[in-house]
């Protein structure tokens, strides 16, 4: 028998432009398209695999299962965030006022930015159950970055305890409502929805300054 040496890798289901993303990649790619658009219940596995381009037996080399790619894709709505946060907390040179202003901006250019409106399979049922701690322990310590950006401003210093917290709640909670905002008007142009949004945050802060613009408050 002849053969040429090479290493044949796992078979493709069908034959597609190469993207230059990996398999694990593709997977998830796939699988954000398709939850976001048919709805995480209606899609399958397989369905999966063929969008990427690969077999079902591929997927599961890289995934357990649907609970896996949706945990995986969860994550990555957050982990970004979250780098810049403590990126943030760090920075001494700027005010609190504004890097909490970049901390909501840019939350919301991730939620609302990609191709798929990724921050939607939050509301979905299925993330209450404990295969997804992952993403509710990272969510909540970007919550926490949130909290000691607001506690370190002038406004949020001189809140009590209690009510820094509400208004901590209030400030995710608008951040993380975008996410319905913008499925209302998906065309709306989305670095102006993130300043209007971020200045709103600042109000609800109560932090003077609060309407940042472009640049964000000094």
């Amino acid at each position: 028998m002849v053969t040429t040496g090479r290493r044949v890798g796992r078979p493709r289901a069908e034959q597609r432009p190469d993207s230059g993303l990996s398999a694990p990649e593709e997977l998830l790619r796939a699988a954000a398209e398709l939850f976001t658009t048919h709805g995480y219940a209606a899609t399958t596995t397989r369905a999966v695999a063929e969008r990427a381009g690969l077999r079902q037996a591929t997927m599961y080399h890289y995934f357990g299962g649907k609970e896996d790619l949706l945990a995986a894709l969860l994550e990555s709505t957050v982990r970004p965030s979250l780098e810049l946060a403590r990126e943030l907390l760090a920075d001494q040179e700027r005010s609190a006022e504004a890097r909490l202003w970049e901390l909501c901006r840019s939350d919301v250019e991730l939620l609302c930015g990609g191709p798929h409106n990724l921050g939607g399979l939050y509301l979905l049922p299925e993330v209450r159950v404990d295969r997804f701690d992952g993403f509710h322990r990272v969510r909540a310590e970007l919550k926490e970055a949130y909290g000691a950006l607001l506690a370190a401003t002038g406004a949020g210093a001189a809140l009590a305890s209690d009510e820094a917290a509400l208004r901590t709640d209030l400030v995710f909670g608008l951040i993380e409502g975008v996410i319905l905002v913008h499925r209302s008007d998906p065309e709306r142009p989305v670095a102006a929805f993130a300043a209007a949004t971020a200045d709103a945050a600042l109000r609800i802060v109560g932090a003077a300054g609060a309407a940042g613009g472009a640049g964000g408050p000094a």
